[in-house]
């Protein structure tokens, strides 16, 4: 079988379907001619046998195209041949040919019309092919001019658009890289300039932009540097807040908010604004005190530093408490004004936002709204938080150091440093400010206790050593021209009275402004009270007690004139009859009296008082201003206000007013009132064991500590001189000064009683009704003494005795008693004037004296006719006549109307001519007479005319009138 192949090979032949293949479609398809198909035609017909032939073909012929017949028939040879078999087989494959050719040819001549047409149609087909194909060659040769001439050149001018196009794009892309990796340097700038909102712009803007090149490589590094920035950025606007804290600016704050609102962080800006407010109050008041303890400490010793902000206010010494309390004061305010003007600008900014806003922004302003009430909120609880903290801070520093050894006037500065800091409180929350007035009474109280204890032995002393000397001020003296009560024309302080408070606040168009309104941008409320303090003065002292020379001289040459006196002389005349300013004007007919009653024109009519009057006074306005600044201890100080006019009025009536022959005159000198007064006075206020011998008698030692010793008078003071009246001047110093001193506390009432708590209102009202009131009470006391010894009164008695008053005949001439006794008033009258050359009498004196003296007289005179044995009608005519003689000249003397106990001398003379029944209902009505008195009557008047019954009876019912008494 190989060798047959090899054969062939060698011989160029080719299997059938090799031969077949090698033919063209067309020739594949050749149709047999038509002689073939008549020589298949006439081969015979057996169809059953020419199917049988069919069917005996192998099944492997009928597979695939390219079945190779001739391999498959020469591997079927056996390995020997036999060429009989051969041709055998050989005439069986044509036989098989041959019937297969035959049915093929039946087949198409079967189908040769519809070959014909398909023909015809393939036979178009070509043709129509054959067109296109010249037409695509066309076609294509013209695409080819096209882009030859145009297609290649216009794209080419697209694709390096487009090139260019990107490449603009990547140089774009390269240079917002290259400015990304150089934005640090610029927002190192900005963060050196505090452009916050702009450094944050940037990086917020950096970072966008990182995260759309994020692509890149270099980008990633760049990103997380970004990050760190933004929180570098973060804490310097941190530090940025904190400085608003003690220095607010409009513009830095602005720029803060605007940076926090970039961020979206407006909230926790406020959280951490009140952290920082909270650690600047520390951190001053820290500094403050540090700084002066260091100063004060002299050396360089760091462990102060590190002690407790309460500790260290424990080591201020008493040279720098103020100066330090003062600075404290001002760097709190400063902290204080910071959030005030920080609410201020949020509430400004608030408004600017509020405006209306597009719907498209509704989303936005919904956030912003939630921000800003959240912001309100903070700020307004913030506010109580915030002085809570400075009332801590400064209650440590005014507990830290004992007060009870401070001047007076220092530690008035501090109350009142304190007091302005608790109006900026009050204004700067509504607070009432509890803390600081705890800490400032507890300090008040245990000063004042010791000042007050203090001042009442300075008070002894200076009464003690007083001389009674007039004081020289001018005429137009007022306690408000006194630099202790200058604070009540100020109105600065929060404990203003609530009436002086309503009157400031009804007048509209000068409203008020506030502490924070005032020094909104400059100024500090404590530096104005210091120069405040700087500025005031006083000027009360009058030149040797005149106004002028002028005044003295014009004084002395008016006094002998009715007619020139001058109306201002005139009004002050009346002046101190009231005590109040020259308002009033006065009678000529009372100014014509001058020379006998009114010694007052002898000097310029200014208020009587002594150095130690001014000094209780002044005391008085140091202890208002105490109180005027805080309140809660207003009653302990007008209870030592009341203790401070009250020794005074005890040291004078101790002094001039005392004497065991009052109860004996039964002229009642002494008031029920006044000896209640003054019996409460020695029982609550005197000490009348000052060595403390039985000190367990008068009660435990904490109330002997608050009272004081009896005072004693000056030995200076001589009272047993007649020719100074028994120290007329200085009882009249004294006790002017004392009835001055009660004026002055009577025109404090209001102010005293707005300050007052209204529980203890009552003890006011009793102290002014039961003491202040008695003041002038005591000039009766005081005066009766000098009245009692400037007239012999015993000697008119002994003259009174040496008078016959049984005579016969009515006299016409009056007894040499009345001269005398007249002489003694004219000398009285000359003393008094002169004594009122030296100190003024005011016309309320002069009227006691007169009164005490005439009063004196006609009782001494009662006394005399008393003592009559024997008495005619005529002697009782001869009284009369004495009487009116006395008067009669006695009214030249003095102006004083009525003559005080005229009726009392008539009325026991007219009961001489009475009778028995008369004389009996007489008894009973006039129980002013004494029982001696009354017994003369009886005896000398009716005893001639009345038996011994009926004038024993009389006497009994005098016994009984008497016997009450005893």
């Amino acid at each position: 079988m190989q060798k047959i192949k090899s054969l062939m090979a060698r011989q160029g032949l080719k299997s059938p379907q090799e031969s077949m293949s090698d033919l063209s479609p067309v020739e594949n398809l050749r149709i047999p001619s038509k002689e073939e198909l008549r020589e298949l035609r006439q081969q015979p017909i057996d169809p059953q046998a020419e199917q049988e032939i069919i069917n005996s073909i192998e099944e492997v012929y009928f597979s695939s195209d390219s079945f190779d017949m001739v391999r498959h028939e020469l591997e079927k040879l056996p390995p020997e041949l036999n060429l009989q078999e051969l041709e055998e087989h050989r005439d069986k494959l044509k036989r098989q040919q041959a019937a297969v050719s035959k049915k093929v040819a039946d087949l198409i001549l079967e189908k040769q019309p519809a070959y014909v047409k398909e023909l015809e149609r393939v036979t178009a087909l070509q043709t129509n092919l054959q067109l296109a194909a010249v037409i695509c060659t066309n076609a294509r040769r013209q695409l080819r001019g096209a882009k030859e001439g145009f297609t290649e050149a216009s794209l080419g001018l697209l694709a390096n658009q487009r090139r260019r196009q990107l490449l603009t794009g990547l140089l774009k892309s390269l240079r917002t890289i290259k400015t990304l990796q150089r934005t640090d340097v610029r927002l190192s700038e900005m963060l050196e300039e505090e452009d916050y909102p702009g450094a944050i712009q940037l990086c917020l803007e950096c970072q966008k932009a990182a995260s759309t090149f994020k692509h890149y490589s270099c980008i990633s590094e760049l990103n997380s540097k970004l990050q760190d920035t933004l929180e570098q950025i973060e804490e310097q606007l941190d530090v940025a807040l904190s400085k608003t804290c003690k220095h607010f600016d409009i513009l830095h704050y602005t720029k803060v908010q605007r940076a926090y609102s970039l961020l979206g962080k407006t909230q926790t800006a406020m959280d951490q604004l009140h952290m920082h407010f909270t650690q600047a109050i520390h951190n001053t008041v820290f500094q403050v005190v540090l700084g002066y303890v260091e100063l004060c400490a002299g050396n360089a010793d760091t462990k102060f530093q590190k002690m407790q902000y309460k500790d260290l206010c424990t080591h201020i010494t008493l040279d720098s408490y103020i100066p330090c309390l003062t600075d404290l004061c001002k760097a709190l305010w400063e902290v204080m004004l910071s959030y005030y003007r920080t609410m201020q600008w949020h509430e400004e900014h608030d408004k600017q936002e509020a405006a209306p806003t597009p719907d498209d922004a509704a989303a936005g302003s919904d956030e912003l709204s939630v921000d800003r009430s959240y912001v309100k909120k903070k700020l307004e609880h913030g506010l109580t938080r915030i002085w809570q903290d400075v009332q801590l801070k400064v209650k440590a520093y005014i507990l830290g150091t004992d007060m009870s050894n401070f001047k007076y006037d220092d530690f008035i500065v501090v109350l009142d440093v304190i007091s302005r800091l608790m109006q900026v409180g009050e204004e700067f929350c509504g607070s009432k400010s509890e803390v600081l007035q705890e800490s400032i009474k507890r300090q008040s109280v245990n000063y004042f206790k010791n000042y007050h204890r203090a001042r009442l032995e300075e008070l002894r002393m200076f009464l003690e050593n007083e001389t009674w000397e007039l004081c020289p001020v001018k005429s137009n003296f007022n306690i408000a021209q006194l630099h202790e009560f200058k604070f009540m024309g100020q109105c600065r302080s929060p404990s203003i009275s609530p009436s002086r408070q309503s009157v400031s606040s009804s007048v509209p168009p000068q409203e008020e402004l506030s502490l924070f309104q005032l020094h909104l941008q400059d100024g500090n409320p404590f530096e104005m009270h210091i120069d405040h303090k700087e500025e005031e003065t006083e000027d009360v002292l009058a030149s040797n007690g005149y106004e002028s020379d002028e005044m003295e001289k014009s004084v002395y040459q008016d006094y002998d004139s009715d007619s020139d006196v001058p109306d201002e002389l005139k009004q002050d005349y009346v002046d101190e009859q009231t005590g109040d300013a020259p308002l009033k004007s006065v009678s000529k007919e009372t100014m014509r009296s001058k020379k006998k009653s009114d010694y007052n024109l002898s000097k310029v009519n200014a208020p009587i008082l002594t150095n130690t009057t001014l000094n209780v006074i002044r005391l008085v306005g140091k202890y208002m201003q105490m109180m005027n600044i805080l309140k809660p201890i207003a009653f302990d100080v007008i209870h030592c206000v009341s203790q401070l006019f009250d020794y005074y009025l005890y040291a004078v009536y101790t002094f001039f007013g005392r004497n065991d022959m009052y109860e004996s005159s039964g002229l009642g000198l002494i008031s029920s009132r006044l000896r209640t007064t003054l019996n409460r006075i020695q029982e609550n206020l005197i000490d009348m064991d000052p060595v403390g011998e039985n000190a367990g008698v008068h009660g435990p030692a904490e109330d002997r500590k608050e009272k004081v010793p009896s005072p004693h008078l000056s030995q200076l003071v001589v009272l047993t001189n007649s020719g100074t009246l028994y120290g007329l001047a200085q009882r009249v110093v004294a006790t002017e000064s004392l009835v001055f001193l009660a004026e002055q506390f009577e025109s404090l009432q209001s102010h005293l009683d707005t300050m007052m708590p209204a529980a203890k209102k009552p003890f006011l009202q009793q102290f002014y009704s039961q003491t202040v009131s008695t003041a002038s009470e005591l000039r009766k006391p005081i005066y009766w003494i000098v009245a009692a010894k400037a007239i012999d009164y015993e000697q008119m008695l002994l003259l009174m005795a040496g008078v016959k008053w049984d005579i016969k005949e009515i006299m016409s001439q009056h007894n040499i008693y009345v001269d005398i006794l007249l002489k003694e008033f004219e000398q009285f009258n000359k003393r008094l004037s002169d004594v009122s050359r030296h100190v003024r009498i005011p016309l309320p004196v002069s009227n006691v004296l007169w009164e005490h003296c005439i009063r004196l007289a006609n009782r001494t005179l009662v006394e005399g006719y008393s003592n009559v044995k024997k008495c005619s009608n005529e002697g009782r005519a001869l009284m009369q006549l004495d009487f009116q003689q006395f008067l009669m000249k006695l009214e030249k003397l003095t102006d004083l109307r009525p003559i005080p106990d005229k009726e009392f001398v008539e009325t026991y003379i007219k009961a001489y001519y009475l009778t028995e029944n008369d004389m009996e209902q007489f008894i009973k009505n006039h129980r002013e007479y004494s029982m001696k008195q009354l017994a003369n009557l009886v005896n000398v008047c009716l005893g001639s005319h009345i038996n011994k019954k009926a004038r024993q009876k009389l006497l009994a019912a005098i016994d009984d009138i008497d016997r009450p008494k005893r």
